[in-house]
């Protein structure tokens, strides 16, 4: 009976003077690994609660105990309301105990808490509507209909703008911002590090759920105060750092901001790329399997926006999409069913703010298929702008009825095909700060103007910059002057120490 104690290492380890945290991350994983890699772990009512008699640490433990149980199989709708009431204890415990708790949390699994939190509530949602749709099982239906608020889309909302709110994190970011101490207007809870860190990556959350729902530029929105760079606290914990960029970039691709939802997917395409072989930790496994649908989503964006990419994400994107993309950008009817393959692929998991119609099943519309019709209906036009690039190449000036002839279209819908042309070029584009604001600017090379049936066009060609070219391969010519020289000093004083032998010797 040795052995099962040493699983309990997890809790012997948890407490160090006041604050309460994992022994490390790699212990959960080294444990997990040696004794439930196939089996949940120890049922905290039953084998865990008896042992130790600690409500709050219970309250964590259980947490730990439904993660790694979603992660091994499919729970069952009891086992789903249980986790939704743990998490509720710990977030009233967390925010409605008497003052701040004097506890404390590593940052990874403060983003762990939140981001499984979340999923939970994503998967609840499609489980639901599954349920409901298949319609075979009474007693899981009574059981989701007699629990309408558990997993609402409303409390999750709430836990997450309350644990933002409670931290005063927004005006601490904005005080950063402006150069100004922090703690000036932390308050009681915000100086506190668990709050201070759960409201921060609580604003991450609210993105990852207000796109879940829908709502693009709120979820925007809600990282208004965070600056999307190297320093940001979010970079210290990879899924956090990856997620962010992820529905960034997405909200940008369904705001039409092709141009900026570029950026957000290659800047951490490029981070993925140069520390894969750094950082083989499970966390960083998970980040290498989202690339694939960063990288479907990059596809998607730059068939709609041409643009020069990072040679390393070039190669990537090529080697994974390159006959996609060909496809996408070459146009045609197969290009809209390509577009709709890659975004499904890609695409979050959306969820319905509401409550399903438990009766009528029919009035159920499957939120995933509302929004992949919303994305192709707004490109069905883009699938003919290849083609009429090549027109457009070719002339100064063009009489609007001989270009509808080479398209093979009429003249009024030629017009509308123009118009949307001219503004889905015009992009809002993020620069700094706000990442919801930006400012107007022109993305093709292309660009076209009406003057009743003649369209005017001009090509924009943007300027190479070869300051930046010479400046780097300067450095490079110097870097291998130095190496060569080095060599060649280490060769010298090599041959003096030989003849310094041999005279020696002689």
């Amino acid at each position: 009976m040795s052995k099962p104690a040493t699983n309990y290492e997890f809790a012997d380890e948890t407490y160090y003077d006041k604050s309460l945290v994992v022994g490390n991350n790699y212990g959960f994983n080294k444990l997990t690994e040696n004794f439930y890699k196939t089996t949940p772990w120890p049922d905290p009512e039953t084998v865990v609660a008896p042992l130790v008699n600690d409500p709050v640490f219970l309250i964590f433990y259980t947490e730990v105990y439904y993660r790694h149980l979603y992660g091994l199989l499919q729970p069952t709708a009891e086992q789903r309301f249980q986790s939704y009431e743990n998490y509720c204890k710990l977030f009233n415990y967390i925010l409605n105990s008497d003052g701040p708790v004097d506890k404390e949390l590593p940052s990874y699994w403060a983003w762990d808490i939140i981001d499984e939190f979340i999923y939970q509530f994503n998967t609840f949602c499609i489980y639901r509507n599954k349920v409901i749709k298949r319609g075979n099982n009474t007693e899981e239906i009574n059981l989701l209909k007699n629990n309408p608020t558990s997993w609402g889309a409303y409390s999750v909302l709430n836990v997450l703008y309350s644990l933002s709110g409670k931290a005063n994190i927004k005006e601490q970011l904005q005080a950063i911002k402006a150069g100004k101490d922090p703690l000036s207007v932390a308050g009681e809870y915000g100086s506190k590090k668990l709050y201070k860190t759960l409201g921060y990556f609580s604003l991450v959350g609210l993105l990852r759920v207000h796109t879940l729902l829908g709502d693009y530029s709120l979820a925007l929105k809600t990282l208004e105060s965070i600056e999307l760079n190297k320093k940001a606290f979010f970079v210290s914990v990879a899924t956090a750092h990856y997620t962010t960029y992820y529905y960034v970039g997405f909200c940008y691709m369904m705001l039409r901001r092709y141009a900026d939802a570029i950026k957000a997917f290659s800047h951490i395409l490029l981070f993925i790329s140069r520390t894969k072989n750094i950082n083989r930790s499970a966390q960083f496994n998970a980040v290498s399997k989202k690339s694939d649908q960063m990288y479907a989503l990059l596809a998607i964006c730059v068939a709609l926006n041409p643009t020069r990419l990072d040679e390393v994400v070039h190669t990537g994107l090529r080697e994974k999409y390159g006959e996609q993309l060909y496809k996408m950008q070459r146009g045609g009817a197969d290009a809209l069913a390509l577009f709709e393959e890659l975004f499904i692929f890609a695409a979050p998991k959306f969820v319905s703010p509401s409550v399903p119609d438990f009766e009528n099943n029919v009035l159920n519309a499957v939120v995933s298929n509302y929004h992949t019709k919303l994305f192709l209906a707004d490109i069905q036009n883009s699938v003919t702008i290849p083609l009429l690039k090549k027109y457009l190449n070719l002339y100064a000036t063009m009489d609007i009825s001989k270009l509808s002839k080479f398209l093979e279209t009429s003249p009024d819908q030629l017009r509308s095909i123009l118009v949307s042309y001219k503004l889905k070029n015009r992009q809002v584009r993020w620069e700094g700060g706000d990442i919801v604001e930006g400012d107007y600017a022109n993305t093709s090379d292309v660009d076209i103007s009406l003057e009743n049936d003649l369209i005017h066009i001009s090509e924009i060609k943007n300027s190479r910059k070869f300051a930046d070219w010479f400046i780097r391969n300067t450095f490079k010519n110097y870097l291998s002057q130095d190496l060569i020289s080095g060599k060649q000093e280490e060769n010298g004083h090599g041959k003096k120490d030989k003849k310094r032998h041999d005279k020696n010797n002689n």
